[in-house]
C-alpha cells in the first residue's frame, strides 16, 4: 500500500457504510418514483408498471406546490424570527453574573426537550378549554381555535420558535466564547461604547457561525415531521400541511407509494438548493481570504 493510497483505504469502510444507508436507498427510491407502486403492485413491486416522470407531474397537482409554500414560508419566518432571539440570549449570559449556569440551563429546556414531547404539551395548552385560551379570557380575549383554519399556521410557526432558538443561542454561545479576549481589552482602552463594538466587534465574529446556524435551523424546520404531525394529526389542516406531512400521507394512507417517493426526491432537490448555496458561498469566503493573504 502506497502512501497515496492509505487515505482511500482508511475511508473504505465508511464508504461502505454510507453506500448501503444513504447511497442504495436513495437509488431504490428514485426508482420506485418512477413506477406506478400502490397496495396493488406492492407484492410485485419488481412488476409494477414504468410511467416514467407520470407520479413527478401528479405531485404538482396533488398539493404538493402548497406544501412546498408552507413548508418554505414557515422555515424562513421560524429562522428569522430564531437568529435575533438566539443571538440577543447568547450577548446576555456570556458574561459572569450570578446565577448564570442556572439562567444557560434554563434557556436549553425547550431544545433538550424531545419534539413529540413539546408538541403534546402545547397541544393540550392550546385545546379550546386549555389554559391559553383560560388566560386570554381573564383578560377579556377570545382565543379562538389555535389548532384549526389558518391560525394554525402562526401557532406552528410560533411553538417552532419556542423550541428551536436555543439552537441558534448555543451556536451563537460557542462563537462568542472564542472571540479574543484582548480584544474586547482594547476596546475597552479605545472607549469603544456597546453599540459600535457590538457592531464591529462581536457580530463580524458570529457571521460564520450563524450562517451556519441559520442554514441548519432552516432545513431543521422543513424536514420537521414530528411537531405538526403530533400538533395536528394526520391529515394536517391545509394551513400547516408541510411537505413532511404530504409525503406521509400519500404513502402510509392513501398507500400511494410512488407518488410519495416522486414528492421526496423533488423535496430532495429543494433542499439541496440552500445547501449548494451557503458551501458556494463559503468556498468564495475560503478563496478571498487566501488571495488576500
Amino acid at each position: 500500500m502506497t502512501e497515496q493510497q492509505r487515505p482511500l483505504w482508511l475511508l473504505t469502510p465508511g464508504g461502505i457504510l454510507m453506500t448501503l444507508i444513504i447511497v442504495l436507498p436513495l437509488i431504490l427510491a428514485v426508482w420506485i418514483s418512477l413506477i406506478d407502486l400502490d397496495q396493488y403492485t406492492l407484492r410485485r413491486w419488481v412488476q409494477a408498471p414504468f410511467i416514467g416522470f407520470g407520479n413527478y407531474v401528479e405531485s404538482f397537482s396533488s398539493g404538493l406546490l402548497h406544501s412546498i409554500w408552507i413548508s418554505v414560508s414557515f422555515a424562513v419566518i421560524s429562522t428569522a424570527a430564531t437568529v435575533p432571539i438566539g443571538i440577543a440570549a447568547a450577548l446576555v449570559t456570556q458574561n459572569k453574573f450570578r446565577g448564570r449556569g442556572l439562567v444557560r440551563a434554563v434557556f436549553l429546556i425547550p431544545y433538550v426537550l424531545p419534539s413529540f414531547v413539546v408538541a403534546s404539551v402545547w397541544r393540550t395548552m392550546l385545546q379550546p378549554d386549555g389554559i391559553v385560551n383560560t388566560w386570554l379570557a381573564k383578560i377579556g380575549i377570545d382565543g379562538g381555535l389555535w389548532l384549526s383554519g389558518p391560525a394554525s399556521y402562526w401557532t406552528l410557526i410560533l411553538v417552532e420558535i419556542w423550541a428551536a432558538w436555543p439552537f441558534i443561542y448555543l451556536m451563537a454561545l460557542a462563537a462568542l466564547q472564542s472571540v479574543d479576549h484582548e480584544v474586547h481589552e482594547a476596546s475597552a482602552v479605545d472607549g469603544v461604547t456597546w453599540w459600535p463594538k457590538l457592531r464591529r466587534v462581536i457580530l463580524p465574529y458570529l457571521r460564520g457561525p450563524v450562517l451556519l446556524a441559520c442554514l441548519l435551523a432552516t432545513l431543521n424546520h422543513i424536514n420537521n415531521f414530528t411537531l405538526p404531525f403530533v400538533l395536528f394529526g394526520a391529515p394536517a389542516p391545509e394551513d400547516v400541511n408541510v411537505m413532511p406531512m404530504i409525503v406521509y400521507v400519500t404513502s402510509f394512507q392513501s398507500l400511494r407509494f410512488g407518488l410519495s417517493a416522486a414528492m421526496a426526491v423533488l423535496s430532495l432537490v429543494l433542499i439541496a438548493i440552500p445547501l449548494f448555496v451557503y458551501l458556494r458561498a463559503v468556498r468564495l469566503d475560503v478563496h478571498e481570504e487566501g488571495v488576500r493573504r
